[in-house]
């Protein structure tokens, strides 16, 4: 029989999306499993705020910018430092979804990668919130760092004496930080547009965000920049191939190239 060509399919043909209910499961469990392990890390008032202390020192000895450098520009009027709560409000869990529910559905290989990542990520997070609770900024009174959140809102927590439902005592490392810049860098490994390095401008206001508000410390960014660096050395992301300077597609045989049928018929 004579062989003919046929172009190679998509990505969305040749790589099989996994299952969506076992990924909504794992999703879920993961997120059940990182609210428990918060809840298990509260109650560490006193060590957290030594802890607290000792980040605060170390900052002015390796002489980083002070956190209230930046706070200083959202307390120029009300509306900046609402909009900066805003943000750390509403953006971080929405973000990372709508991050996941596009490579799902576009780029599953991606997916997959970024979930792993993720999952990394969050789960060493987790283990250093239990090992090393620390006091956020805007508690420690020796930074002279203003609860935004308090005072301009809108606020995500409660006092912590009576805020059952997260670990305000888990500021290191920042997953906000950590998770902004992983779908920054998972877009841009799964696209070709010239424009996709604007997405990190996403970690870049996260950061400055996460700062001004006095949720997190420079270190916190640091050290949710240390464990992703871990993470994408040890989970490496699919091959890609090009196909338009627009997209990526996830095949292991170029899109351009005639593929063989019926050959060994």
């Amino acid at each position: 029989m004579h062989a003919r060509t046929e172009p190679a399919e998509a990505e969305t043909g040749a790589i099989a999306r996994p299952p969506l209910v076992r990924e909504l499961l794992l999703v879920a469990g993961l997120f059940l499993v990182y609210k428990f392990g918060r809840q298990l890390a509260a109650g560490h008032t006193a060590e957290a705020f030594r802890n607290a202390h000792r980040v605060w020192d170390l900052e002015r000895a390796v002489r980083l910018p002070g956190e209230g450098s930046v706070q200083s520009l959202l307390l120029h009027g009300d509306t900046f430092a609402h909009v900066a709560n805003t943000y750390y409000a509403t953006v971080h869990f929405p973000a990372t979804v709508a991050f996941l529910v596009w490579l799902y559905l576009r780029r599953p290989a991606h997916y997959v990668w970024a979930r792993r990542i993720l999952a990394a990520l969050t789960s060493a997070a987790l283990v250093l919130h239990l090992l090393f609770p620390l006091a956020p900024p805007r508690m420690l009174a020796v930074t002279g760092l203003v609860d935004t959140a308090r005072v301009y809102g809108p606020s995500v927590y409660g006092p912590p004496r009576t805020d059952h439902l997260s670990n305000q005592f888990a500021a290191m490392p920042s997953l906000h930080f950590g998770w902004a810049l992983m779908v920054a860098i998972g877009l841009i490994v799964a696209t070709r547009s010239r424009r996709r390095w604007l997405w990190l401008l996403h970690p870049l206001l996260t950061l400055l965000v996460i700062v001004g508000t006095a949720n997190h410390y420079w270190l916190d960014a640091l050290a949710a920049t240390a464990l992703l660096g871990i993470a994408l050395a040890v989970i490496h992301p699919p091959h890609r191939t090009a196909t338009t300077a627009g997209r990526a597609q996830d095949t292991l045989v170029p899109a351009d190239k005639p593929v063989l049928v019926g050959a060994a018929r």
